[in-house]
Parts: structure tokens; sequence; C-alpha cells
């Protein structure tokens, strides 16, 4: 079988010396980008750590340390059965002010497919609840949120299939969510379980409307990145900045998933900052 693109071994060795470069500019960066709308993925693994562990309460700690406005959750429920959800909402947002984007629930779960999205201010225009192609069951909760009186903000908050073909019909179905690249300023957060970077990544497709993004950040596994499955991309040329992975002693053993964040910057995303592919940098 012909083999195109950078092997595995090959991406885990650049990932390794990109997250050394990163952790060496680290502090210079976080002095420069501190202010902004902070939004956060997180794939909890049903609140399962890397030492086995089932602890929710972990979790939460985990997601008041990141401190975000708003942040998507991944793996939020059970997966089979009543599908329970297993975290304790009401906790979370006494000690975070978070709140769940409201959706038509079927069962005892807290999200759609295991995503939750959760903010902390802002009126909710519209939700969605999109049932993504694709063997295994996958979905995605797209809502727009008023954060300032002025301007909505689309979210789509997403977890993508196992297998690369799904992921690249996933792919497709979240372009299908948005009319053109320019209508609304639109982020796409979530577990795109995609490791592959170049042409053999099952996410090229997302490239006409998102643009190059910055460089893709290492989230799994929690205990030694290797692989950025994790992603926070926009739509808008210079909306979101300093992309990085929440890397603590805690979140390291809560999820086999580092936290990822950015910062938006909602004055960007006026009409005067579309994004051209051609003219944003990787």
């Amino acid at each position: 079988m012909q083999r195109t693109g950078r092997s595995l071994p090959a991406s885990m060795l650049l990932s390794i010396r990109d997250r050394r470069m990163q952790k060496a500019n680290a502090a210079a960066h976080k002095t420069t980008v501190t202010t902004g709308t902070l939004v956060a993925s997180y794939n909890v693994h049903k609140c399962i750590g890397v030492d086995r562990k089932f602890d929710p309460e972990r979790t939460i700690r985990v997601i008041r340390e990141i401190d975000p406005d708003v942040i998507a959750l991944q793996e939020a429920d059970n997966r089979f059965g009543d599908r329970d959800g297993l975290l304790d909402l009401l906790r979370l947002e006494r000690e975070t002010g978070l709140v769940p984007v409201p959706i038509s629930a079927t069962g005892k779960g807290h999200g759609w497919h295991g995503n939750v999205l959760l903010f902390k201010k802002g009126v909710v225009r519209d939700v969605h609840q999109i049932k993504l192609p694709g063997l295994e069951p996958r979905g995605a909760v797209v809502a727009e949120i008023d954060f300032d009186g002025s301007q909505t903000l689309r979210i789509i908050a997403a977890h993508l299939g196992l297998l690369r073909r799904s992921r690249s019909q996933q792919a497709r179905v979240v372009l299908e969510l948005m009319n053109s690249p320019d209508e609304t300023p639109t982020l796409l957060l979530g577990d795109l379980n995609e490791w592959r970077l170049g042409n053999r990544s099952a996410l090229n497709t997302l490239h006409a409307t998102f643009g190059p993004q910055p460089p893709a950040v290492p989230t799994f596994p929690s205990n030694l990145p290797l692989l950025a499955l994790d992603r926070i991309m926009a739509n808008r040329h210079g909306m979101i900045a300093a992309v990085e992975a929440h890397d603590t002693p805690l979140s390291r053993v809560a999820s086999d998933h580092l936290p990822l964040t950015a910062f938006v910057r909602l004055e960007r995303i006026s009409d005067n900052a579309l994004m051209s592919p051609a003219s944003q940098s990787v």
C-alpha cells in the first residue's frame, strides 16, 4: 500500500519538538494575549482519568482551573443505556457560573451524543442538534449566542468519529451548516479525532470555509501529548488567539485528553475582519 504524508512516528516526533518549543515560549505568550472571551474544548472521557478512576468532582475541578467563558465538553454522558449525564451541573454552575445551552433531551443525558456546550453570560438565540453520519453515533450542537448585545457568534460543538471516512463525511456536514464562509462569525470546538496533518487529513474539507488555522496543539494522550485531536477553529481571520493545551498536574490525570483553550476577540468579528484563506497564515 502506497503511503503519503508523515508516518505516525514522524508526527509524534514533530509533536514532541513543537510541544517543547511551546513550553519554552509559554510565559512570554501568556503575557501578550490575556484578554478576550476564553473558550475551551474538553473531552472528559466519561470522567474516567488515566488512573482509571471515575471522578466527576475532579473533572469539575479542571473546568474550574480553566475558568472559561464558553466550554464544549465531549463524552459528558454515558454512551449506553439511559445515557445518564455524569456531572453535577448545578454544582458546576455554582462554582463556575457556567450553564448548559438548552437542548431537547430524550433521556437523562446532559447533552447530545455526549456533547455539552456551556456558557457564562449572553443570550442564546438559536440551538440545533445535528446527527452526524458514520458507523458510530456522533453528533454536534450548534448554538448562536449573543455575548455583547450587538454581535452574535455561532458555535459548533462536535465530536467526530474514529474512522477517517466518517470524519470526512462529518466535516462536509459541518460545512453544510454554514451557507457561506462570511455569513456568520463561527467557532468550531471539539474532539475532531484527526491526528494527520497535510493532505491526508480528513479535515482538509474545512479549509475552504475556515481557512488555514494556527498550528495544531497536541492534547492526547494527556500524560504525554503527541496528537492534536482537539481543535478550536474560526471562520474569521484574527478572531482566535493563544490556542494552548491546559496542561496542569490535575488535567494530566483527570482525562485521557488535555483541555484546549483559546481567546476569542469579539471586536475582530466585524464585517471588516472577514477571513480570506489566502491571507491567513499558519
